[in-house]
Parts: C-alpha cells; sequence; structure tokens
C-alpha cells in the first residue's frame, strides 16, 4: 500500500474509529448555527414583538430593555424571571429543549397595565 493511499484513506478511518476525529460539527459550531436572538422591548403595557417562534433545542438569547417603568420578562414553563429598569438591557440565554407555546408576562406589580402585559414563545418540535 502507496504512502499516499494509507494518509488519504487508512488513517482517517483509523482516527474517526479510535474517536480523535468526529464527522459531526463541535458543540461551539452547532450552538452557533441554532442562536436565536431577539430584542424584546417591555413598555406600557405591551412586548414588543408579542410572539416569539424557535425550534426545539434552540439557544434562544433575549435581550430586555424598556424605558418607561421596570418590567418583567417571566416564563413559569422555562422557570425564566427577569427584571429590567428604565434606561437598562437585561441579556440571557436559555435552551429551547421543550416544545410547546409558553406565556410570557410581566409579573411585576408596579402599575395594573403590567399585569395585562403578555406575549407568547412558539418552540417547534425537533424533527
Amino acid at each position: 500500500m502507496s504512502t499516499s493511499r494509507f494518509k488519504r484513506f487508512v488513517l482517517p478511518a483509523v482516527c474517526l474509529a479510535l474517536g480523535l476525529v468526529s464527522l459531526r460539527p463541535d458543540d461551539a459550531a452547532r450552538a452557533q448555527e441554532s442562536t436565536r436572538a431577539f430584542t424584546v422591548s417591555a413598555r406600557k403595557y405591551a412586548f414588543a414583538p408579542p410572539r416569539l417562534e424557535v425550534r426545539q433545542d434552540d439557544l434562544v438569547k433575549i435581550t430586555l430593555t424598556t424605558d418607561d417603568i421596570p418590567h418583567s420578562f417571566t416564563i413559569d414553563g422555562y422557570r425564566i424571571a427577569k427584571r429590567v429598569n428604565p434606561g437598562q438591557t437585561v441579556v440571557f440565554e436559555f435552551r429551547a429543549d421543550k416544545s410547546g407555546t409558553f406565556d410570557f408576562y410581566c409579573n411585576l406589580a408596579i402599575d395594573d397595565g403590567c399585569r395585562k402585559m403578555r406575549g407568547q414563545l412558539t418552540v417547534r418540535a425537533a424533527r
């Protein structure tokens, strides 16, 4: 067997069998490919955008802002409760590992209108 044939066929097969290389993209590349980023503005008395849609197992990155009064972004199904104050930005991430439709809302009682702030996160099932 020639050296070039060995390097071209046998060596890669041996490395693959031993787990020294992988045909799958690494975790960092997969996370980058599946990151869904949203900027959500919380303002009297609504979220913009009011609907977020992702695929199951996407990494979801939320940048939360407000310019009027403090608000929160709460999703009970994912155990998320983030608070943002006027003029500040809160950035957080989570893995959308459960499919379904999840309500998000403001859980603060600073103003009666906060209780009316609602939105939906839709996580489409992985194929």
